[in-house]
């Protein structure tokens, strides 16, 4: 059992907690790591990038000259790929992306993910982060005090209108709850920031 310590909103150590070996200190997975944010990826793509072949631009229907004895090269259709205007040879068309991950493989790249975060010292645990109003100053010094980076995933452990609606202004920063936590938002981050109640609830799910 690995213990951290637990800052508060100004950056002062307010105490330790104990995570959990089998969520933050496991085995670091590089393929299952490679294969989660692989699916998330595809995921996120439309697939609905389309261009036309030669059968499907309008047009071409006529032999532009005859076969021999023109001196130029011989063409069936102005709609070949050749010609300006012409259909696209070999261009994409609509698929779909998405990949599925198994339930165990979800679960072992959550848990390399934040054990990765942990390893790498660039998680940082609040012991709460709470907002009695909409003030992105407020978060911006909260950051700075605990010594945050750039690229800052901030965990809460429940839905918070005020604090959500006062980092999402903060460049470089994405606000998620532990229920909706992807293994690509953990490791697209420089600084992990998490409360401590959401350690909590991660260590139910995952432990």
């Amino acid at each position: 059992m690995a213990e951290m310590k637990v800052v508060n909103m100004a950056g002062a150590e307010v105490g330790t907690i104990t995570l959990a070996d089998s969520v933050f200190a496991c085995e670091i997975n590089g393929a299952v790591l490679h294969a989660a944010v692989k699916s998330y990826l595809g995921n996120q793509r439309q697939g609905t990038q389309s261009t036309l072949t030669r059968t499907e631009v309008s047009g071409g229907g006529k032999k532009p000259w005859r076969q021999k004895g023109t001196g130029r090269a011989r063409q069936g259709s102005t709609r070949a790929p050749q010609w300006t205007h012409g259909g696209v040879a070999l261009g994409p068309k609509p698929r779909l992306y998405k990949t599925k991950v198994n339930k165990k493989v979800r679960r072992i790249a959550m848990t390399s993910a934040l054990s990765s975060k942990v390893a790498a010292s660039e998680m940082i645990v609040v012991d709460s982060i709470a907002a009695t109003e909409y003030k992105t100053k407020t978060m911006v010094k909260m950051l700075s005090d605990i010594g945050a980076g750039k690229k800052v995933l901030v965990v809460l452990p429940a839905v918070d209108a005020m604090v959500q609606g006062s980092l999402n202004n903060i460049e470089g920063v994405k606000v998620v709850t532990a229920g909706t936590l992807c293994v690509y938002d953990i490791l697209n981050c420089n600084s992990f920031v998490i409360a401590k109640d959401a350690v909590q609830k991660l260590e139910e799910v995952y432990a």
